[in-house]
């Protein structure tokens, strides 16, 4: 039975530590799309939203474009993202930034280093504390209650 005083808190930890993962890779990923200085004039192919919740909890809206552009070489580049304008629309023309490579990394958001880096430094501390918490908590039962 105190195995799940163990799992519960490292499923939480693993979980915290894959998101705050997700969130450097993400901002690195951003960072290195506006730092490259390319850019093509892409079109806005589809927008879609995903919610989650319901029921008894809040729901929560994502919006999604589809975007997608041609690279100087001639290659076609489709890519998804989450966020993004409303008013950016099916069929509208937008600014791509982006990355060459094997895998073109791109973003069709607006330069905003600082914005970008103060959005990842808040989830960062965030699940920093989650991830501590859990620690706590593991180390608080072992010497408390496992004695």
């Amino acid at each position: 039975m105190d195995e799940i005083f163990y799992l519960f808190p490292g499923l939480i930890a693993a979980g915290a530590l894959f998101a705050a993962y997700r969130v450097v890779h993400r901002s690195a990923q951003l960072r290195r799309a506006w730092n490259s200085g390319l850019t093509a004039e892409g079109r806005c192919l589809r927008t879609f939203t995903t919610t989650h919740g319901g029921h008894d909890t809040a729901v929560r809206t994502t919006l999604h474009h589809v975007y997608e552009f041609r690279t100087p070489d001639g290659r076609g580049v489709r890519f998804e993202e989450q966020g993004g304008p409303a008013t950016v629309v099916e069929g509208d023309v937008v600014t791509v930034h982006y990355a060459p490579g094997p895998d073109v990394v791109a973003t069709a958001r607006r330069p905003d280093p600082a914005g970008a880096a103060a959005t990842a430094l808040g989830s960062l501390v965030l699940l920093g504390a989650v991830v501590a918490f859990c620690v706590v908590f593991v180390v608080t039962y072992t010497t408390e209650f496992r004695a």
